[in-house]
């Protein structure tokens, strides 16, 4: 059942090969929150419609599974950028604009909300230094994961060391793009042409924003996979904005992928 005391993140086995380190993550997905209707289940977003005092309840308890206190999960309030949070501690006031957050410090779990873009999970093990990025096609497109990789470094990471991972996001199957959108991409690389397919719409294409994200994490000197899981599809596991659009519902929950270290 989706709302049921039981979360039930998903783990990546390249990101579990950290936990020797001390570094735990999950991607969470609509499993084990209390949220209802459109947002059933495990809906974290604090920007959506959601009754607040159930969203709070559903961060509590990633928080908890976490290990950490709710006030020191930490979430940006994201704007498709290519900008990079250092977190030292709770955050003051209201969340920072930005789409990417570092930290090195223990007892604080740091995550990205997502609804079909691609929530990144960064963990440099020997040097204890962790990240979460939130990269739609905007943010990858601009440089937020390369961001993350050297704001890591900043604290102490090699990025010949870090680990990456792209948690669920929307699938090429699922995300139809429109012939600028293409031209946005080819005009900056020629080489783009290659994650772009016929679409049966007339002069659209289906964009493969899974395999953009992890080559520019390849490129960028990081071991990098995909859990491979679509956000569009399985409905019955994860929140997805587009659905939503193609359905004209009114608003739609978000889920979250978040990394610590352990103290």
């Amino acid at each position: 059942m989706l709302n049921d005391s039981k979360l039930d993140p998903i783990r990546s086995n390249l990101l579990a090969s950290a936990e020797a380190s001390g570094i735990r993550h999950g991607y969470f997905t609509r499993i084990g929150g209390v949220s209802q209707g459109i947002y059933e289940g495990l809906n974290i977003g604090t920007g959506s419609d959601d009754d607040q005092s159930l969203v709070t309840e559903n961060r509590r308890r990633v928080a908890e599974w976490m290990g950490v206190a709710p006030d020191r999960l930490l979430t940006a309030y994201q704007i498709h950028s290519p900008d990079v949070i250092v977190a030292t501690g709770p955050f003051a006031g209201d969340r920072p604009k930005a789409d990417a957050i570092v930290t090195n410090r223990p007892g604080i779990a740091v995550g990205a909300s997502s609804a079909d873009c691609g929530p990144v999970l960064f963990a440099d093990p020997e040097a204890r230094v962790v990240g979460a990025a939130h990269a739609g096609w905007k943010g990858a497109f601009m440089g937020v994961l390369e961001n993350t990789i050297v704001a890591m470094e900043g604290l102490g990471a090699r990025r010949e060391r870090i680990l990456a991972v792209l948690g669920p996001a929307i699938s090429a199957a699922s995300y139809e793009v429109g012939p600028e959108f293409v031209e946005r991409f080819i005009e900056a690389d020629d080489a783009n042409a290659r994650y772009f397919a016929p679409s049966e719409t007339a002069g659209h294409s289906m964009f493969d924003l899974n395999l953009y994200t992890v080559d520019r994490l390849k490129r960028a000197g990081v071991s990098a996979e995909m859990l491979g899981l679509c956000t569009y599809r399985d409905e019955d596991l994860f929140y997805s904005y587009r659905r939503t659009t193609h359905r004209k519902e009114a608003d739609y929950g978000r889920q979250i992928s978040a990394i610590a270290l352990e103290d």
